[in-house]
């Protein structure tokens, strides 16, 4: 059975941005897309930038790391720390740009991922914080998570689903 499925969704506010997609997976296969070198897969565009070198400690109070190779062939690290994981339903991490992010700097953020299961699927939601004084990142933040889940969807709609 298709799940049928609108575009993703986001918004800013300010302060945070928020985005959430319905995805054709279960929420076990999304959660595992999301905390394991499998991001490397789905997450980015030829156009845009990849995910690469993905490294996890999946607990809370584990790291993360992560590079972002920029279609100009650019090498940017980026990673935080799990504040807390409730497999498969839910993921809090902060996150942090190792370089000189054009409208964050290199300020912390933390996002937090839901998973709900849905019929025929899952909705994953994303809720971005911390940019209190930096209305512009969260909008563009916004814009990008829109644009990631619908990577994400994408490659679940394609069948590219871990066995």
């Amino acid at each position: 059975m298709m799940l049928w499925h609108s575009w993703p969704q986001a918004m800013a506010n300010g302060e945070t941005a928020m985005a959430f997609a319905d995805l054709t997976a279960p929420v076990e296969q999304v959660f595992a897309a999301l905390v394991t070198d499998e991001v490397e897969r789905w997450w980015g565009s030829p156009d845009t930038y990849r995910m690469t070198d993905w490294t996890a400690d999946l607990r809370a109070g584990g790291r993360w790391n992560v590079l972002v190779r920029t279609a100009d062939g650019r090498s940017l690290p980026a990673g935080g720390i799990f504040l807390e994981i409730e497999a498969p339903r839910r993921i809090v991490q902060t996150r942090r740009y190792d370089w000189d992010h054009p409208a964050l700097g290199r300020r912390e953020t933390t996002v937090a991922y839901l998973l709900e299961p849905i019929a025929g699927g899952t909705r994953f939601t994303v809720c971005h914080g911390g940019f209190a004084g930096f209305a512009e990142a969260a909008a563009e933040h916004a814009d990008g998570w829109a644009r990631v889940l619908g990577w994400l969807q994408r490659y679940f709609d394609a069948g590219s689903i871990r066995a």
